[in-house]
């Protein structure tokens, strides 16, 4: 078992501090064997490039996580975009929340949180002015499964992961595409501590994802994404 770990970065948004993107980088290199470091920047910081540049090349961050909802950022406004290119020219993958949050939920007008910054729809001009961007869609996308499978069966270079929702609860029509046409672009995740990878991988079982689609959901298709051949 190996983890993706990372943290977010809404200090613009939240107004408080994020967890130091560079001690995690720092210690997943002490456990590199295991831990695979994304980092994360708040979009609306006048040094957001800058600030990426510095995980990438000091600090050997693999991808970044974005989470438009809790950032409270448009993925698909072009003042962003300077971003998305300098990701696109070192070669790593950009990791968006989709879907709706538990984070805020409950609270007076859920913290001011907006939900559809997550919809996956908007990550649709980001795949096709950036080609070369490998994107991954977190979560099944409720309410918008149908957007993400649209988006990820028209721009190849877009990717769904089937982290933070139990697989018992996945939509029938996600579960369809993992085991056909989107096969090759799914990927294993859980969203520790809150749904660990034990629970998954029994709740899976349980599924009608098939048994042969597993190795490349589970391992092989991140291994192509994230560059990890030996």
């Amino acid at each position: 078992m190996a983890a993706v770990v990372f943290t977010v970065d809404a200090e613009t948004q939240l107004g408080q501090a994020p967890i130091s993107s560079a001690g995690i980088a720092d210690g997943a290199a002490r456990n590199n064997d295991v831990l695979i470091p994304f980092g994360s920047v708040d979009p609306h910081r006048h040094d957001a490039v800058e600030r990426l540049r510095r995980l990438v090349e000091d600090h050997g961050v693999r991808g970044f996580k974005f989470h438009p909802t809790v950032q409270g950022f448009d993925p698909s406004d072009e003042q962003f975009y300077p971003i998305y290119e300098t990701m696109q020219d070192a070669a790593i993958p950009a990791l968006f929340h989709t879907g709706q949050t538990g984070i805020g939920a409950g609270l007076p007008g859920g913290r001011g949180l907006r939900l559809g910054l997550s919809n996956p729809m908007l990550l649709d001009p980001v795949a096709a002015d950036f080609p070369e961007l490998q994107i991954i869609m977190a979560h099944p996308s409720v309410p918008w499964q149908d957007e993400a499978l649209s988006v990820a069966t028209h721009k190849h270079n877009t990717w769904i992961d089937l982290s933070g929702w139990s697989p018992k609860y996945f939509p029938e029509s996600l579960v369809r595409a993992a085991n056909s046409y989107l096969k090759d672009r799914v990927l294993f995740g859980s969203d520790f501590p809150l749904l660990t990878p034990d629970r998954w991988l029994r709740d899976v079982e349980h599924t009608a994802l098939k048994p042969e689609s597993m190795p490349a959901i589970l391992k092989s298709n991140a291994v192509r994404l994230l560059g990890l051949h030996p």
